[in-house]
């Protein structure tokens, strides 16, 4: 939306037609249902730590929670990925020498170095009975399929005459790490395979399991195989699958499978992802159902980045209005919570996040959750309260100054995607005279979650002279995910553009702009844009517009506020009404036929609504 000016307005909504279906879609309820009857709450590896969280780190995390979130109901500790690798390393992935643990049955075992209590075969039992001692929860990441180790090796599948070799594929390989091959359901000893690694991990005290590669593309044969292997491991086991988001049409037969599914990639602290929640969390709101959630992913919260796989040791960049609009969404939306930050880093502000009662039992006890209305960046959410017959409200202003005001462009590529002619075009244009330059990326319009771009051989141009624009440091650079980087792609790689590696250039991501000051005396610049290979390979591509700038590409300025009207007849209310400020936890008064309250961008308010 263009925005020449933003008035202080008022939204009335009259009519309701999104809040007339809502969650009508429940499983026949089966028995695994009943082990997460309420969206899960806890702490995972993965934001803080990435592929290197150790032993100690868990630990401190697990006393934290017991002493400070457990009465609140937080209760499970997840390690996330590849604990497994003894050498592995921060901002990727060790692929070139991984030191892998792997037992007799090519099952991975934990990295004795990282966790020293695994040693003689103990495994994670150890660590779970020391969460289990603290009265919490414990839980594990896990890739889909079998070690390639494994088949090397050609390790036998326990109680089966099969052995890795005659149950993998090369089918659907995992693009973005290589330690798995597939595993063919059909196959014997597939099955057998997946039995046994449950039964370890049931042997362990496993309480949790996130199976990564599994939901996009969706894997039907072995979501059904994994399904099988906990209903007959003899542990309670929340199955939760990854990374999203999981197709649509497959929502029926994931939620008879798992606990929770990613409706989203992998989501990190910044405005522009939580903005395109807003419309994944409201199509997936039909599929709410108990101990079946559509998971949002996690709360990039806290102190992130310390070893993590993107961005550098920090508190979360989010601003704190959009910090209470993650919380609120998450909880309207009854998402999974699992938080990302270490927590004994936690500062006071962190930690009213995760011990709001009235907030938090918006996420446990709520149904009919459901976006009410939205329009011109500003939303609102409702559920009920089953027990009183109160009502919850969410009131959310999203509303962005323009971040590409796109009649200011001096040049653009047009729309580029993997369908494009290499995925690139040439980029030259004058500048005489400028003094700023913007290289942007935008998303084209798609909100894609693979929008790798790269600018190839960026160069000033004169008479006599070249100068190479990744010689210079920006002013200011964003991406939409990551970070940007000089001679690397925004995930770390090489920079590949069109299957040709390039060494000098700069990686990105929509929605990216990048600010420099021109050196006087330049009169062109140069350079190739295109998409890098990372998005390229990807089953769904990316879909991108290149764009450069001589002035601030930003749209106007909107107002600090806006005023968001709800007729409480929506919500199925008449008469007065008693209404509560769930966050502040004051009193706002009494009500008759509409609310209303003033919301700053990217900030939100939670309520709940009684009848006097």
């Amino acid at each position: 939306m263009r925005y020449s000016s933003l008035f202080f307005f008022t939204f009335f909504i009259l009519t309701n037609t999104a809040g007339q279906i809502s969650n009508p879609v429940t499983p026949n309820q089966k028995e695994f249902h009943r082990w997460a009857v309420t969206p899960p709450m806890g702490w995972n590896s993965w934001d803080c730590y990435g592929p290197t969280v150790t032993e100690s780190e868990v630990k401190a995390n697990a006393d934290y929670m017991a002493e400070h979130l457990k009465r609140f109901g937080w209760e499970y500790i997840v390690v996330d990925i590849r604990w497994y690798v003894g050498n592995d390393k921060a901002h990727g992935y060790n692929e070139i020498n991984p030191d892998y643990s792997v037992d007799e049955f090519g099952r991975f075992m934990p990295a004795v170095n990282r966790f020293p209590s695994s040693a003689n075969g103990k495994g994670f039992k150890p660590l779970a009975d020391y969460v289990h001692d603290k009265g919490l929860k414990f839980g594990i990441h896990i890739m889909r399929g079998i070690p390639k180790i494994a088949v090397e090796k050609d390790l036998p599948v326990l109680n089966s005459d099969a052995t890795a070799c005659d149950i993998y594929s090369e089918r659907m390989l995992c693009r973005w790490l290589g330690d798995m091959y597939t595993i063919e359901k059909e196959k014997d000893g597939a099955q057998e395979y997946y039995n046994s690694l449950f039964s370890l991990y049931a042997s362990w005290g496993v309480d949790f399991i996130k199976v990564d590669d599994l939901s996009s593309p969706y894997h039907t044969g072995e979501i059904e195989m994994i399904r099988k292997a906990i209903d007959s491991c003899g542990r309670k086991v929340v199955f939760s699958t990854s990374p999203g988001e999981t197709p649509i049409h497959n929502a029926l037969h994931v939620q008879q499978h798992a606990n929770m599914w990613r409706i989203v990639g992998d989501f990190w602290d910044n405005w522009p992802q939580l903005k395109e929640h807003f419309e994944v969390c409201r199509r997936w709101a039909p599929f709410i159902s108990p101990g079946a959630w559509p998971d949002a992913d996690m709360l990039p919260l806290g102190h992130i980045g310390i070893r993590a796989e993107r961005g550098d040791d920090r508190m979360s960049r989010l601003t704190h209005d959009e910090q209470h609009t993650l919380i609120t969404l998450f909880v309207i939306f009854r998402s999974p919570l699992m938080f990302g930050g270490n927590l004994p880093d936690n500062d006071a502000f962190t930690l009213s996040l995760l011990t709001n009662k009235e907030i938090l039992a918006v996420s446990q006890s709520s149904t009919n959750n459901r976006e009410l209305f939205s329009g011109n960046g500003l939303i609102a959410w409702a559920a009920d309260d089953p027990q009183t017959g109160d009502k919850f409200l969410a009131l959310f202003n999203t509303v962005d100054r323009e971040e590409l005001y796109k009649e200011k462009a001096l040049w653009s590529s047009g729309v580029i995607t993997k369908q494009t002619p290499g995925q690139q075009v040439s980029v030259e244009f004058n500048i005489t005279g400028a003094e700023k330059l913007y290289l942007a990326v935008d998303n084209a319009g798609d909100n894609n979650d693979w929008d790798h771009a790269d600018w190839i051989d960026p160069i000033l141009v004169n008479e006599t002279d070249t100068f190479r624009l990744t010689s210079m440091p920006w002013k200011k650079a964003t991406a939409g995910w990551g970070e940007v980087s000089i001679n690397k792609s925004v995930s770390g790689g090489d920079l590949i553009v069109n299957n040709k590696r390039r060494e000098n250039g700069i990686g990105t991501h929509s929605n990216s702009v990048i600010e420099y000051d021109i050196p006087q005396g330049y009169k062109k610049f140069k350079a190739t844009a295109g998409l890098d290979n990372a998005c390229v390979v990807q089953h769904t591509g990316a879909t991108v517009e290149f764009m450069a700038f001589t002035q601030d590409p930003a749209g106007p300025v909107p107002d600090d506020s806006a005023t968001i009207t709800v007729q409480l007849q929506q919500l199925g209310l008449d008469g007065e009404c008693i209404i509560k400020d769930l966050w502040t936890g004051e009193n706002l008064g009494i009500f008759s036929h509409t609310f209303s309250r003033a919301i700053r961008r990217h900030a939100s308010g939670l309520y709940r609504i009684s009848k006097k």
